[in-house]
């Protein structure tokens, strides 16, 4: 797609009314597994993002509306003549609900796990924030390698102790590729660096407005996220913005909640998806 090759994970029959899966960051499509496996025998298909799992890494770098665009174009083929349905956690769920406000009539509802945004930018963080950005273009790229993936899914379980332990082997194979003495990380290296362009988070919010298709959002009562974002990851900002939404807080679990509880999770996508029909 435009120009860079995109990995898709399917599961059942290629269909043009399959329901996309979007990742967050630095994760890939085919994690979105264990969160299937919860669902009713739906055909799904999730896309890596460019630079990330499977894809290749653009060796221009990384701009957030880029991802509009590969969206776009990865609609035109897996869903040309119907709206789409998306599910998205994180940074795949802030692409649904933006595109859902920028081409309003081209998605049919969003399921959106934690795609909440950024704490709003001031204007005199740019200085120093671009001064980063080209201190980090001189430096190294940070590589983290591991002897095992053994050892990387023991790091994941300690981030995240809410992880079993068959669940972290699995993240730690889909998320990893073989270097020399080991494994590291699948992802770019580059998406570490700092982004140079500030979060304008009142044109997100802008284009949330315009979003008409239903949205179910589902909150981690634990996750940090949420508590970093303050007022910005309530469940009432987030009725004041979108016209027709459902909001869930989700006990138990962190931003990670598909992977976590991934059958608490099914059991609101399955319910939601139902009253759409």
């Amino acid at each position: 797609m435009r120009g860079v090759r995109h990995r898709l994970t399917w599961w059942g029959e290629p269909d043009e009314r399959a329901i996309v899966l979007l990742h967050g960051w630095l994760d890939c499509g085919e994690t979105w597994q264990f969160l299937v496996d919860c669902l009713p025998d739906w055909p799904l298909v999730a896309p890596d993002w460019r630079g990330f799992g499977g894809s290749e890494w653009p060796p221009g770098g990384y701009w957030f509306p880029d991802y509009f665009a590969d969206l776009e174009a990865l609609l035109e083929v897996l869903s040309p003549s119907s709206p789409a349905r998306l599910i998205g956690h994180s940074m795949g769920g802030n692409i649904a609900i933006t595109y859902g406000g920028i081409r309003p009539s081209r998605v049919q509802w969003i399921v959106n796990l934690e795609g909440m945004g950024l704490k709003p930018a001031h204007p005199s963080e740019a200085p120093a924030r671009y001064a980063r950005w080209l201190d980090e273009l001189q430096a190294p790229l940070p590589e983290r390698r591991y002897a095992s993936l053994d050892e990387l899914a023991g790091t994941l379980r300690r981030r995240n102790p809410r992880l079993s332990a068959d669940r972290a082997r699995f993240l730690a194979r889909a998320w990893s590729r073989p270097v020399e003495g080991g494994f590291s990380y699948a992802f770019d290296p580059r998406h570490r660096l700092v982004n140079p362009v500030l979060y304008r988070r009142e044109e997100a919010e802008s284009c949330w407005r315009q979003c008409q298709a239903p949205v179910l959002m589902l909150l981690g009562e634990e996750s940090d996220l949420r508590a970093r974002l303050g007022p910005f990851g309530t469940e009432a900002h987030f009725r004041s913005i979108f016209p027709r939404i459902e909001v869930i807080s989700l006990p138990g679990v962190g931003h990670m909640m598909h992977h976590e509880d991934p059958e608490a999770v099914a059991r609101h996508i399955t319910r939601f998806v139902a009253a759409q029909s």
